[in-house]
Protein backbone atom coordinates (compact mmCIF):
# COMPACT_ATOMS: atom_id res chain seq x y z
CA UNK A 1 0.00 0.00 0.00
CA UNK A 2 1.36 3.33 -0.84
CA UNK A 3 0.59 6.40 1.19
CA UNK A 4 0.99 10.10 -0.12
CA UNK A 5 2.17 12.68 2.75
CA UNK A 6 -0.57 14.22 3.90
CA UNK A 7 -3.12 12.33 2.54
CA UNK A 8 -4.93 9.44 4.77
CA UNK A 9 -4.23 5.50 3.50
CA UNK A 10 -6.06 3.96 1.01
CA UNK A 11 -8.20 1.58 2.40
CA UNK A 12 -8.72 -2.51 1.34
CA UNK A 13 -12.12 -3.23 0.04
CA UNK A 14 -13.57 -5.22 2.98
CA UNK A 15 -16.13 -8.09 1.74
CA UNK A 16 -17.81 -10.36 4.17
CA UNK A 17 -19.33 -13.54 3.02
CA UNK A 18 -20.91 -16.27 5.23
CA UNK A 19 -21.15 -20.25 3.93
CA UNK A 20 -24.49 -21.59 5.66
CA UNK A 21 -25.31 -25.36 6.47
CA UNK A 22 -24.50 -28.62 8.02
CA UNK A 23 -21.39 -29.69 8.92
CA UNK A 24 -19.91 -26.60 6.35
CA UNK A 25 -17.33 -26.11 8.90
CA UNK A 26 -15.01 -28.60 7.33
CA UNK A 27 -15.61 -26.97 3.76
CA UNK A 28 -12.75 -25.73 1.75
CA UNK A 29 -14.96 -22.89 0.31
CA UNK A 30 -13.79 -20.57 3.13
CA UNK A 31 -10.06 -20.72 2.09
CA UNK A 32 -10.42 -21.01 -1.65
CA UNK A 33 -12.17 -17.37 -1.27
CA UNK A 34 -10.10 -15.79 1.12
CA UNK A 35 -6.87 -16.69 -1.10
CA UNK A 36 -8.59 -15.37 -3.83
CA UNK A 37 -9.37 -12.08 -2.66
CA UNK A 38 -6.10 -11.29 -0.96
CA UNK A 39 -4.60 -11.56 -4.56
CA UNK A 40 -7.14 -8.92 -5.32
CA UNK A 41 -5.73 -6.81 -2.02
CA UNK A 42 -8.94 -6.57 -0.25
CA UNK A 43 -9.67 -7.85 3.30
CA UNK A 44 -11.83 -10.58 2.41
CA UNK A 45 -13.55 -12.34 5.37
CA UNK A 46 -15.19 -15.75 4.62
CA UNK A 47 -17.33 -17.12 7.65
CA UNK A 48 -18.60 -20.86 8.20
CA UNK A 49 -21.89 -20.46 9.70
CA UNK A 50 -23.00 -24.20 10.64
CA UNK A 51 -26.54 -24.77 11.58
CA UNK A 52 -27.65 -27.61 13.96
CA UNK A 53 -30.10 -30.35 13.02
CA UNK A 54 -33.71 -29.19 12.48
CA UNK A 55 -32.05 -25.41 12.39
CA UNK A 56 -33.12 -24.94 8.50
CA UNK A 57 -36.91 -24.05 8.92
CA UNK A 58 -38.33 -21.17 7.08
CA UNK A 59 -38.66 -18.72 9.90
CA UNK A 60 -35.02 -19.65 11.24
CA UNK A 61 -33.60 -18.48 7.91
CA UNK A 62 -35.67 -15.52 7.23
CA UNK A 63 -34.87 -14.90 10.71
CA UNK A 64 -30.99 -15.36 9.07
CA UNK A 65 -31.25 -13.96 6.35
CA UNK A 66 -31.97 -10.43 8.21
CA UNK A 67 -29.58 -10.40 10.36
CA UNK A 68 -27.19 -11.05 7.93
CA UNK A 69 -27.76 -8.14 5.86
CA UNK A 70 -28.40 -6.05 9.09
CA UNK A 71 -24.62 -7.54 10.14
CA UNK A 72 -23.29 -6.21 6.68
CA UNK A 73 -22.27 -9.69 4.93
CA UNK A 74 -21.97 -8.86 1.17
CA UNK A 75 -23.82 -12.14 0.26
CA UNK A 76 -23.75 -16.08 1.34
CA UNK A 77 -23.21 -19.34 -0.11
CA UNK A 78 -26.09 -21.91 1.22
CA UNK A 79 -25.75 -25.83 1.16
CA UNK A 80 -27.67 -28.56 2.53
CA UNK A 81 -30.32 -28.71 3.86
CA UNK A 82 -30.71 -25.14 2.37
CA UNK A 83 -30.28 -25.29 -1.48
CA UNK A 84 -34.18 -25.70 -2.14
CA UNK A 85 -35.37 -24.79 0.73
CA UNK A 86 -34.28 -21.08 0.65
CA UNK A 87 -35.80 -20.59 -2.57
CA UNK A 88 -39.13 -19.13 -1.69
CA UNK A 89 -37.70 -16.75 0.64
CA UNK A 90 -35.74 -14.89 -1.61
CA UNK A 91 -37.01 -11.81 -3.29
CA UNK A 92 -35.50 -13.02 -7.13
CA UNK A 93 -33.45 -15.98 -9.18
CA UNK A 94 -31.43 -15.75 -11.51
CA UNK A 95 -31.80 -17.98 -14.53
CA UNK A 96 -29.20 -20.68 -12.95
CA UNK A 97 -31.08 -20.97 -10.02
CA UNK A 98 -34.37 -20.96 -11.71
CA UNK A 99 -33.48 -24.01 -14.05
CA UNK A 100 -32.99 -26.33 -11.39
CA UNK A 101 -35.28 -24.91 -8.44
CA UNK A 102 -31.95 -24.30 -6.39
CA UNK A 103 -29.68 -22.07 -5.10
CA UNK A 104 -26.16 -21.94 -3.80
CA UNK A 105 -25.20 -18.15 -3.68
CA UNK A 106 -27.04 -15.67 -2.57
CA UNK A 107 -26.47 -11.64 -3.14
CA UNK A 108 -27.57 -8.91 -0.88
CA UNK A 109 -28.83 -6.25 -3.55
CA UNK A 110 -30.14 -2.99 -3.71
CA UNK A 111 -33.44 -4.74 -4.72
CA UNK A 112 -33.28 -7.18 -2.18
CA UNK A 113 -32.17 -11.27 -2.46
CA UNK A 114 -31.30 -12.96 -5.56
CA UNK A 115 -30.22 -16.31 -5.57
CA UNK A 116 -28.25 -17.60 -8.38
CA UNK A 117 -27.09 -21.15 -8.45
CA UNK A 118 -22.99 -21.40 -9.46
CA UNK A 119 -23.11 -25.66 -9.65
CA UNK A 120 -24.55 -25.49 -12.43
CA UNK A 121 -22.17 -22.96 -13.97
CA UNK A 122 -18.93 -23.86 -12.33
CA UNK A 123 -20.31 -27.47 -13.87
CA UNK A 124 -20.50 -26.58 -17.03
CA UNK A 125 -17.30 -24.78 -17.31
CA UNK A 126 -15.51 -27.28 -15.96
CA UNK A 127 -16.99 -30.13 -18.45
CA UNK A 128 -16.29 -27.53 -21.21
CA UNK A 129 -12.44 -27.48 -20.10
CA UNK A 130 -12.26 -31.05 -20.23
CA UNK A 131 -14.06 -32.39 -23.06
CA UNK A 132 -14.15 -29.84 -25.35
CA UNK A 133 -13.32 -32.07 -28.51
CA UNK A 134 -15.14 -35.33 -27.09
CA UNK A 135 -18.19 -36.68 -29.01
CA UNK A 136 -21.19 -35.78 -27.44
CA UNK A 137 -24.48 -38.17 -28.51
CA UNK A 138 -25.63 -40.05 -25.40
CA UNK A 139 -24.56 -38.74 -21.80
CA UNK A 140 -25.62 -40.45 -18.92
CA UNK A 141 -25.99 -38.92 -15.93
CA UNK A 142 -25.67 -41.30 -12.75
CA UNK A 143 -27.69 -39.40 -9.80
CA UNK A 144 -30.80 -37.24 -9.46
CA UNK A 145 -30.10 -35.54 -6.76
CA UNK A 146 -29.32 -32.24 -6.23
CA UNK A 147 -26.25 -31.96 -7.37
CA UNK A 148 -27.89 -34.37 -10.14
CA UNK A 149 -30.21 -31.38 -10.91
CA UNK A 150 -27.77 -28.51 -11.60
CA UNK A 151 -25.65 -31.06 -13.66
CA UNK A 152 -28.31 -32.10 -15.82
CA UNK A 153 -29.32 -28.77 -16.43
CA UNK A 154 -25.68 -27.47 -17.45
CA UNK A 155 -25.86 -30.57 -19.61
CA UNK A 156 -29.02 -29.96 -21.03
CA UNK A 157 -27.95 -26.56 -22.31
CA UNK A 158 -25.02 -27.81 -24.15
CA UNK A 159 -25.07 -29.89 -28.26
CA UNK A 160 -25.60 -32.99 -27.33
CA UNK A 161 -28.19 -36.05 -28.76
CA UNK A 162 -29.31 -37.14 -25.50
CA UNK A 163 -29.58 -37.06 -21.87
CA UNK A 164 -30.25 -40.19 -19.61
CA UNK A 165 -30.46 -40.01 -16.27
CA UNK A 166 -30.16 -42.80 -13.78
CA UNK A 167 -31.31 -42.70 -10.12
CA UNK A 168 -31.92 -46.19 -8.06
CA UNK A 169 -35.21 -43.68 -6.81
CA UNK A 170 -37.25 -44.36 -9.99
CA UNK A 171 -40.31 -41.21 -9.41
CA UNK A 172 -36.81 -38.91 -8.80
CA UNK A 173 -34.90 -39.65 -11.68
CA UNK A 174 -38.41 -39.29 -13.54
CA UNK A 175 -39.44 -36.16 -12.18
CA UNK A 176 -35.80 -34.45 -12.73
CA UNK A 177 -36.14 -35.25 -16.54
CA UNK A 178 -39.21 -34.10 -16.96
CA UNK A 179 -38.09 -31.29 -15.48
CA UNK A 180 -34.92 -30.61 -17.33
CA UNK A 181 -36.76 -31.73 -20.33
CA UNK A 182 -39.38 -28.38 -19.74
CA UNK A 183 -36.09 -26.55 -20.75
CA UNK A 184 -36.31 -27.20 -24.44
CA UNK A 185 -33.08 -28.53 -25.11
CA UNK A 186 -31.72 -31.86 -25.74
CA UNK A 187 -33.60 -34.93 -25.34
CA UNK A 188 -33.84 -36.01 -21.65
CA UNK A 189 -35.10 -39.12 -20.09
CA UNK A 190 -35.32 -41.29 -16.88
CA UNK A 191 -33.78 -45.06 -16.68
CA UNK A 192 -32.88 -47.58 -13.77
CA UNK A 193 -29.44 -48.95 -12.57
CA UNK A 194 -30.55 -52.10 -14.09
CA UNK A 195 -30.51 -50.49 -17.41
CA UNK A 196 -27.26 -49.12 -17.22
CA UNK A 197 -25.31 -52.25 -19.49
CA UNK A 198 -26.98 -50.84 -22.51
CA UNK A 199 -26.88 -47.36 -22.02
CA UNK A 200 -23.25 -47.18 -21.60
CA UNK A 201 -22.43 -49.63 -24.86
CA UNK A 202 -24.20 -46.88 -26.38
CA UNK A 203 -23.23 -43.79 -24.65
CA UNK A 204 -20.43 -40.90 -25.18
CA UNK A 205 -19.59 -40.25 -21.58
CA UNK A 206 -21.32 -40.89 -17.58
CA UNK A 207 -20.63 -38.46 -14.89
CA UNK A 208 -21.14 -39.63 -11.69
CA UNK A 209 -23.18 -36.85 -9.26
CA UNK A 210 -24.15 -39.09 -6.68
CA UNK A 211 -21.71 -39.13 -2.95
CA UNK A 212 -20.43 -42.97 -4.18
CA UNK A 213 -16.66 -41.71 -4.14
CA UNK A 214 -16.26 -39.77 -1.21
CA UNK A 215 -14.85 -40.58 1.87
CA UNK A 216 -17.88 -40.96 3.62
CA UNK A 217 -19.00 -42.96 0.88
CA UNK A 218 -16.42 -45.02 -0.61
CA UNK A 219 -16.82 -47.06 -3.52
CA UNK A 220 -18.01 -46.27 -7.52
CA UNK A 221 -21.68 -45.74 -8.42
CA UNK A 222 -22.29 -48.48 -10.65
CA UNK A 223 -20.07 -51.82 -11.72
CA UNK A 224 -16.73 -50.08 -13.30
CA UNK A 225 -16.56 -53.69 -15.96
CA UNK A 226 -19.36 -51.73 -17.48
CA UNK A 227 -16.20 -48.72 -18.61
CA UNK A 228 -14.37 -49.20 -21.44
CA UNK A 229 -11.97 -46.61 -23.56
CA UNK A 230 -15.19 -44.90 -25.90
CA UNK A 231 -16.26 -43.20 -22.76
CA UNK A 232 -15.40 -39.72 -21.43
CA UNK A 233 -15.92 -40.26 -17.50
CA UNK A 234 -16.73 -37.20 -15.20
CA UNK A 235 -17.15 -37.40 -11.35
CA UNK A 236 -18.24 -33.89 -9.17
CA UNK A 237 -16.55 -35.77 -6.03
CA UNK A 238 -13.18 -34.03 -5.39
CA UNK A 239 -12.43 -35.26 -1.74
CA UNK A 240 -10.53 -37.69 -2.55
CA UNK A 241 -9.89 -36.41 -6.72
CA UNK A 242 -8.85 -39.55 -7.69
CA UNK A 243 -12.37 -41.68 -6.71
CA UNK A 244 -12.48 -45.16 -7.38
CA UNK A 245 -14.56 -44.16 -10.60
CA UNK A 246 -12.30 -42.45 -11.66
CA UNK A 247 -8.91 -44.48 -11.22
CA UNK A 248 -10.98 -47.46 -13.11
CA UNK A 249 -11.68 -45.25 -15.68
CA UNK A 250 -7.98 -44.42 -15.97
CA UNK A 251 -6.81 -48.00 -16.20
CA UNK A 252 -9.42 -48.47 -19.06
CA UNK A 253 -7.73 -45.59 -21.21
CA UNK A 254 -10.86 -43.17 -20.85
CA UNK A 255 -10.58 -39.32 -20.45
CA UNK A 256 -11.55 -38.58 -17.30
CA UNK A 257 -12.67 -35.17 -15.02
CA UNK A 258 -11.98 -34.99 -11.59
CA UNK A 259 -14.65 -32.99 -9.50
CA UNK A 260 -11.80 -29.98 -9.05
CA UNK A 261 -13.16 -28.04 -11.62
CA UNK A 262 -16.38 -27.98 -10.62
CA UNK A 263 -15.69 -26.84 -6.91
CA UNK A 264 -13.27 -24.29 -8.57
CA UNK A 265 -15.12 -22.75 -10.90
CA UNK A 266 -18.60 -22.57 -8.99
CA UNK A 267 -15.95 -21.07 -5.90
CA UNK A 268 -14.51 -18.70 -8.64
CA UNK A 269 -18.13 -17.79 -10.36
CA UNK A 270 -19.61 -17.10 -6.83
CA UNK A 271 -16.67 -15.22 -5.92
CA UNK A 272 -17.39 -12.90 -8.76
CA UNK A 273 -20.85 -12.22 -7.82
CA UNK A 274 -19.72 -11.32 -4.58
CA UNK A 275 -17.34 -8.80 -5.63
CA UNK A 276 -17.73 -7.65 -9.42
CA UNK A 277 -13.98 -8.82 -9.91
CA UNK A 278 -12.59 -11.64 -12.50
CA UNK A 279 -11.39 -14.45 -10.60
CA UNK A 280 -8.27 -15.83 -11.29
CA UNK A 281 -9.48 -19.41 -12.06
CA UNK A 282 -5.78 -20.77 -12.71
CA UNK A 283 -4.48 -19.37 -9.57
CA UNK A 284 -7.89 -21.01 -7.38
CA UNK A 285 -7.57 -24.47 -8.94
CA UNK A 286 -3.85 -24.74 -7.71
CA UNK A 287 -5.16 -23.21 -4.30
CA UNK A 288 -7.70 -25.91 -3.84
CA UNK A 289 -5.21 -28.68 -5.23
CA UNK A 290 -2.93 -27.18 -2.09
CA UNK A 291 -5.48 -27.71 0.14
CA UNK A 292 -7.05 -30.96 -0.78
CA UNK A 293 -3.81 -32.17 -0.16
CA UNK A 294 -2.93 -30.39 2.76
CA UNK A 295 -6.15 -31.96 3.94
CA UNK A 296 -4.57 -35.71 2.21
CA UNK A 297 -1.63 -35.00 4.20
CA UNK A 298 -2.82 -34.11 7.75
CA UNK A 299 -1.30 -32.35 10.28
CA UNK A 300 2.06 -33.08 8.92
CA UNK A 301 0.94 -30.43 6.08
CA UNK A 302 -0.14 -26.76 6.05
CA UNK A 303 -1.37 -23.62 3.49
CA UNK A 304 -0.89 -20.85 4.28
CA UNK A 305 -4.89 -17.96 4.57
CA UNK A 306 -5.18 -14.48 4.94
CA UNK A 307 -5.62 -15.24 8.23
CA UNK A 308 -2.78 -17.58 9.14
CA UNK A 309 -1.80 -21.40 8.55
CA UNK A 310 -4.89 -24.05 8.56
CA UNK A 311 -3.69 -27.65 8.99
Amino acid sequence: MVSVPGSAPAMRRAVLIGLVGEGVRASLTPPMHELEGARHGMHYVYRPIDLARGEGTDEYVVGLLDWARRLGFDGLNVTYPLKQAVVPLLDGLAPSARSVGAVNTVLFTAQGTVGHNTDVTGFGAAFDDAFTEEARGRLVLVGAGGAGSAVASALSAREIGELVIVDADARRAETLAAGVAELGRAPVRAAGPDDLPALLRGADGVVNATPMGMSAHPGAPFDVALLDDRLFVADIVYRPVETALLRAARERGCRVMSGLGMAMHQAADAFELFTGESADRSAMLADLQDLVSAEGAGTDAEVATPRGRIR
